[in-house]
């Protein structure tokens, strides 16, 4: 009988192992494991992959987020009677303005336009009644005013870069307020049909009914947008493509209130 030809490789790993083995794809991958721990052993160090976002996100910003409660026409009390695609609930952010006594919350205009009341439930379930102090429809905004005086949210300096991560504290399905991440999908979205005037950070942080109002935030927990809409089929829960207002336009809404105006 012939002979079989015998075939032969010689691999080296950063010239800690060189060997000749029959090129099998078994005497491959234990050479490669042989390498690695010679690799190892050498004094090199594999520094593992870290996150930049995480509890340290959720501490700085979770203390200024909060539920909105609002009481719809008909009803004695919150959690019923929403109108047709508007959760029972929504969410809320403690926002660095005025000077006043109290505190001024930042949320989504369509969760509480129509309520005839408006409560806001902290962290440890408090709950203090609130006025609504301004409305802006157009782009989904409503300022609302409590007696306590609450942590306000630190404000970002910048647009978040598309792909940096970013965390959303929402109080999805009425649940209290939890915490979300992801990653900037897209940065200044307009004309896509929610609002009559729109700038959108679209980001596939988890966004749930209820979250209207939360907070999107950079890992340092400073806020970039506020939550307002998700796009969905049938069900309403999320797709992964979820918007919130930036703050640009945020402020350019609080800028148009005091014009016409507001005090804060």
């Amino acid at each position: 009988m012939p002979a079989r030809a015998s075939h032969h490789s010689t691999i080296s790993h950063n010239g800690f192992c060189t060997a000749k083995v029959p090129t099998t794809g078994f005497m491959l991958r234990c050479l490669a494991v042989m390498c690695f721990v010679s690799w190892v052993i050498s004094g090199t160090s594999i520094e593992p992959a870290r996150a930049d976002h995480g509890p340290r996100t959720w501490s700085a910003s979770h203390k200024s987020v909060l539920v909105v409660a609002p009481t719809w026409p008909g009803y004695a009390r919150p959690g019923f009677g929403a109108p047709s695609g508007v959760a029972p609930e929504g969410s809320g952010i403690v926002y660095p303005i005025g000077s006043s006594d109290g505190s001024y919350i930042l949320t989504a205009a369509h969760v509480v336009a129509e309520a005839e009341k408006i409560e806001i439930i902290l962290a440890d379930g408090t709950r203090h009644e609130a006025e609504l102090h301004a409305l802006d429809m157009r782009r989904d905004i409503a300022v609302l005013h409590a007696k306590p005086r609450l942590s306000t949210i630190t404000l970002a300096d910048s647009i978040p870069a598309v792909g940096e991560h970013v965390c959303a504290l929402v109080n999805a399905f009425g649940l209290g307020v939890s915490f979300t991440c992801g990653v900037t999908s897209a940065t200044a979205r307009q004309n896509i049909g929610f609002n009559e005037i729109e700038d959108f950070i679209q980001t596939d942080a988890a966004i749930n009914p209820g979250a209207s109002g939360g907070a999107l935030v950079r890992a340092d927990g400073a806020l970039v947008g506020m939550v307002s809409a998700i796009f969905t089929k049938e069900a309403d829960i999320d797709a992964g493509v979820n918007f919130a207002v930036s703050l640009s336009l945020i402020e350019q809404s609080l800028l148009e209130m005091r014009n016409n105006g507001v005090t804060f």
